[in-house]
């Protein structure tokens, strides 16, 4: 079951348009949390990310019971020949039966796809909240990055990414690959809801992304839904075109709320707006499905390139630790308290590689979770004063 913290409500809840909350319940102060290290950099900043979270526990008073499950991605591929264990499903379905979240690493292959097919997770929220320390910094320059307040609902279950697919050979042209895939109405019904009930919480407006010429039959399925959904919301609706809404992203994000996007094209529009964050190390999010069933990750992958150069940057990893206390566990001054610690931390100077500036300090990934950590001791950030 997920909590609410009684009489709170922080603009940064957003699992409460998935799944709403229990009336009158209270935080889960003794939540069960499952981890998955996953691969390549996956283990490094997850081991950063749990000394935060060890860190927000002993401030904010609560205790939590870590469990660790087995292999995933390309690692257990090769152990066993898929992505998605049957030990890693049996493992996820305990979490959940216990009322707990999973937080994972990165996993390859198609990990991603079939932990969100398996549990019915067919929801997944990106925030975007660039960080103001980090305006000397990034490829996108630090004007185009204030003001920005979004949030990407995805649909997960369907889609490009869920087709069939095959390859036959032609004897006159050769290999042919061919790729089938659809969309219900109820499918896209559920995720605009989702939009829908984030717009009206937040700022009041809703963009959705399709590509009418380009795929119109699935665009215009998308587009009489958001239509019929929205209807008597009083919320500012827009399309976009994806190949506008990637320009919008970068150009004129301060002007989004709430962006609603197919698979596809909702992976293309979060991976874009990460470059507003600075760099894709600092991005997260949590995939949602029913009532108690989430699993939080980061929006990067395994990077084997940085694998034991101890530079990988953790704090998109530390966001979701702060996105599942706060979603799943009502844990709202712990996911606070972490968040104000990342950005005491940053504004202080301390970097990792990809965010790094001249004039800061470069830490690596160990440093950058123990120094997170610490600030949560901190009694100077504790009286809210950044130096």
């Amino acid at each position: 079951m997920l909590h609410e913290p009684p009489n709170v409500f922080s603009p940064r809840h957003l699992s409460h348009a998935v799944i709403g909350w229990p009336a009158g319940a209270a935080p889960c102060r003794n939540p069960v949390i499952g981890v998955l290290l996953g691969e390549g950099i996956g283990p490094e900043v997850m081991h950063a990310a749990l000394r935060v979270l060890e860190a927000a526990a002993a401030r904010e008073s609560f205790s939590y019971s870590l469990r660790t499950g087995g292999k995933i991605g390309n690692e257990s591929i090769r152990a066993c020949g898929k992505a998605l264990s049957d030990e890693v499903v049996e493992f996820c379905e305990a979490i959940f039966a216990e009322g707990g979240a999973i937080l994972a690493g990165p996993g390859g292959g198609r990990f991603v796809y079939d932990v969100r097919t398996r549990f019915g997770l067919y929801c997944k929220l990106s925030p975007i909240w660039p960080s103001p320390s980090l305006d000397d910094t990034g490829v996108i320059r630090h004007r185009a990055r204030t003001g920005i307040d979004l949030v990407i609902v995805r649909e997960n279950m369907a889609g490009l990414y869920l087709g069939r697919w095959a390859t036959r050979t032609d004897p006159t042209v050769g290999d042919i690959a061919t790729h089938e895939f659809e969309y219900r109405q109820d499918q896209v019904a559920r995720v605009i809801d989702v939009g829908v009930a984030l717009a009206k919480a937040r700022r009041g407006k809703l963009c959705i992304v399709v590509k009418e010429a380009g795929m119109p039959s699935m665009s215009k399925l998308w587009l009489e839904t958001l239509e019929e959904r929205s209807a008597g919301h009083g919320l500012d609706t827009r399309v976009l075109d994806i190949d506008n809404a990637v320009y919008q992203v970068i150009a004129d994000a301060a002007r989004l709320d709430v962006v609603v996007a197919s698979n596809m094209l909702g992976d293309i529009v979060g991976d874009c707006a990460a470059l507003l964050l600075t760099s894709r190390g600092m991005s997260f999010s949590g995939n949602f499905g029913a009532p108690g069933v989430a699993v939080y990750q980061t929006a990067h992958g395994a990077a084997y390139d940085l694998l034991g150069a101890g530079t990988a940057n953790p704090i998109g990893q530390i966001y979701s630790v702060a996105m599942m206390l706060r979603e799943s566990f009502g844990l709202e001054h712990g996911a606070e308290a972490i968040e104000t610690a990342i950005e005491w931390v940053l504004a202080k100077g301390w970097r990792t590689p990809d965010i790094a500036s001249p004039s800061c300090q470069v830490i690596g990934t160990r440093e950058m979770g123990d120094r997170i950590a610490e600030a949560l001791t901190n009694e100077e950030m504790t009286a809210g004063r950044a130096g």
